[in-house]
């Protein structure tokens, strides 16, 4: 495989030794708990699986679709963009439906990349947003980010010394996996500074309905003029608790939009007509299974960061996302995440995602995904405060690594 060109700039997937690791211990009979992934355990509305089946009978659903994704979905994601954000959307023009974001990511990067084109991403980020664009040959130029950093002071830095000027920024609020917020008035400036640079922008929504704290997250498309240089990726994994399902949206700039469709036209169908039918549903149907979602998160992440903090462990109490991005122990600050990770996986038969899988800037940190339920969560809290006392207290920390 290292004969292939796009391999060769793919470096091995650091979540791929944890979920080794994890997949051994399971097959040898341990209990492990998994917050290691960001996959959502809740159900799906049942109005949702219930227009599903519907279509499903339908013998003409099961046709090949269209790759734009279909009229009602697409009417669907602009009424949803009015009523939550109030931005007007063109059906036709300005929206497309993606076989979940990080397709859409991935095949906006094909559509608009050439090779050393420079793409502006956080670090840490959601892997995505960077290797999308280094697989379609781009040069990555990453943003130091996190809640305590000045994303817009880094950006103009960046910028500066990029030769060539880079073709687009991404931006990632609520972020995975930092869970930062962002307020309207960091679009406002990021727009306008973005306008003037003439610098695409390309956000990431996937959390716009996890949040827990303060105002709604705003999108980038509530600024004026947005529009002609932005385009945002939203999805229906989190939201409705379908990531399995695969459907997702791109919405806004329609030059970039008809990009990424030309580039779908050639590669697929669109998603499965009976799974578009019943993301429509998702979004013109009652809308009570979001607060239901946001509940149970919320009771889970307090769980989760009030037993860690009685541990001893203090993790910042994240607004949004289903993550806590949680800062090493400081006994253990020098082992890195990935080592730390496969302490907690073996010692505490909890699994977690390590921050250096996010990009280097994550290293002293991990990432926790609130995806198991109460009484799971209750028990891994236990397991890691038992780990840390009987570690620390014997002094094996180090041994422990094996």
């Amino acid at each position: 495989m290292e004969e292939f060109h796009r391999i060769k700039r793919l470096p091995p997937y650091v979540f791929a030794e944890v979920n080794a690791l994890k997949a051994a211990a399971r097959a040898a009979g341990e209990d492990i708990i998994d917050f290691g992934m960001g996959n959502p355990d809740l159900p799906p509305p049942q109005h949702v699986i219930d227009k599903l089946a519907e279509t499903l009978a339908d013998p003409r659903a099961h046709r090949y679709s269209t790759s734009r994704g279909i009229p009602g979905l697409r009417k669907a994601v602009a009424a949803y963009y009015d009523r939550r954000f109030g931005v007007d959307l063109d059906p036709d023009r300005e929206t497309i439906v993606t076989i979940g974001s990080k397709e859409g990511l991935a095949n906006l990067a094909q559509a608009i990349t050439s090779p050393g084109d420079i793409i502006l991403a956080p670090n840490p980020s959601y892997p995505i947003h960077a290797f999308g664009f280094i697989i379609a040959g781009a040069a990555i130029r990453s943003i130091p980010a996190g809640p305590e950093l000045d994303f817009m002071a880094a950006l103009e830095r960046a910028v500066r010394h990029s030769v060539p000027k880079p073709l687009a920024v991404i931006v990632n609020f609520p972020s995975n996996p930092t869970a930062e917020t962002a307020e309207l008035a960091f679009y406002e400036e990021l727009v306008a500074y973005c306008r003037r640079e003439g610098i695409w922008i390309i956000s990431d929504l996937a959390y716009a309905e996890v949040y827990f704290e303060g105002p709604p997250p705003p999108s980038v498309l509530q600024v004026p003029g947005a529009k002609e240089i932005a385009v945002e990726f939203t999805s229906l994994s989190k939201t409705y608790s379908m990531p399995g399902w695969r459907i997702g949206f791109c919405s806004g700039n329609p030059k970039l939009i008809a990009a990424l469709a030309r580039v779908k036209s050639y590669v697929d169908y669109g998603a499965f007509t009976p799974i578009q039918v019943a993301a429509t549903a998702a979004l013109n149907g009652p809308q009570d299974c979001i607060e239901e979602m946001r509940r149970r998160y919320r009771e889970r992440r307090d769980v989760l960061i009030d037993g860690l903090a009685a541990a001893g462990w203090e993790v910042p109490r994240p607004p949004a996302t289903m993550f806590a991005w949680a800062p090493l122990p400081a006994a253990y600050a020098d082992l890195g995440s990935l080592e730390f990770s496969k302490m907690l996986l073996r010692e505490a038969k909890v699994a977690v995602a390590p921050g250096v899988g996010f990009g280097e800037y994550g290293d002293g940190h991990l990432r926790l995904a609130v995806v198991e339920n109460l009484h799971r969560t209750r028990q891994a809290v236990r397991n890691i405060k038992a780990f840390l006392r009987r570690d620390q207290g014997s002094g094996n920390s180090r041994q422990a690594l094996g």
